[in-house]
C-alpha cells in the first residue's frame, strides 16, 4: 500500500519523480522528448499515477462540501476517476481501510458522458478526449471538485489542475472554479500550491 504523508509543504511534494540515477535520467529523457525504453516508460507511468492518487486522498481533509453533497451523516466521500486505470488502481488500494472527515471513502470508475450524480471529486486523465468540455459543462455548477491534467492549466477543467515543476508532481488552483462549485478550499492547501488563481 502505497505510504500517505501527513500534511506540509515538503509532504504535498510527495512525488519527487526523478529519485535516483535512472529515474533522474528517465525524466531528463522525457523531458528532452527522447525515446524510453518500455520498462522506463512504465515506470515513470506508475510512479506519477501513484503520486497523483496520493494527492486525491490528501485532497479531500482540505476541502469543504456544502451540506447538500451528502446524502446522511455517515455518507461516504466518493472519488471518481475516469481516463487513467492507473490512477484508479493506486487509488483504490490507498482508500482501503482509511476515512477523511470521518466518512467512508470510496473509489469509482467514470466513463467519458456518464451522470456524475454521487461524486464528490473528479480526476480527469489526459487519456479523455476532445468531448469531455461539453461532458462537464452540465456539472461545473455542481460541488464536485474537479482535478485534471489540462495543459491548460487550472480552470479550464476544474478546480485543481497537476502540473511539473522541475521534476516534482505539484498542483495549481483556481478558487473562481471552486466558489462556482460551492467547494470552500483550506487555506494550507492553497499555501502549498504552485499557483493560485483568483487569490486576493
Amino acid at each position: 500500500m502505497t505510504k500517505v504523508l501527513p500534511l506540509s509543504a515538503d509532504s504535498w511534494n510527495a512525488g519527487r519523480v526523478a529519485r535516483g540515477p535512472r529515474r533522474r535520467f528517465a525524466l531528463a529523457a522525457l523531458m528532452l522528448g527522447l525515446a524510453l525504453p518500455a520498462r522506463a516508460r512504465a515506470a515513470e507511468t506508475a510512479l506519477a499515477a501513484s503520486v497523483k492518487a496520493v494527492y486525491l486522498y490528501k485532497f479531500l481533509d482540505y476541502v469543504e462540501w456544502p451540506p447538500m453533497a451528502f446524502a446522511g451523516a455517515d455518507s461516504p466521500i466518493v472519488i471518481g476517476v475516469a481516463g487513467s486505470e492507473e490512477v484508479f488502481g493506486e487509488l483504490r488500494d490507498i482508500l482501503v481501510g482509511r476515512t477523511a472527515q470521518g466518512r467512508p471513502l470510496q473509489a469509482r470508475r467514470v466513463v467519458e458522458g456518464e451522470a456524475l450524480d454521487g461524486l464528490h471529486l473528479l480526476y480527469l486523465g489526459r487519456q479523455i478526449g476532445p468531448a469531455q468540455e461539453a461532458w462537464l459543462a452540465r456539472w461545473r455548477e455542481r460541488p464536485i471538485l474537479f482535478v485534471s491534467d489540462a495543459p491548460q492549466g487550472a480552470g479550464a477543467l476544474g478546480v485543481i489542475n497537476f502540473t511539473l515543476v522541475r521534476g516534482r508532481v505539484r498542483f495549481e488552483v483556481s478558487l473562481p472554479a471552486a466558489e462556482r462549485a460551492g467547494l470552500k478550499l483550506s487555506s494550507r492547501m492553497l499555501s502549498v500550491a504552485e499557483r493560485v488563481i483568483g487569490a486576493r
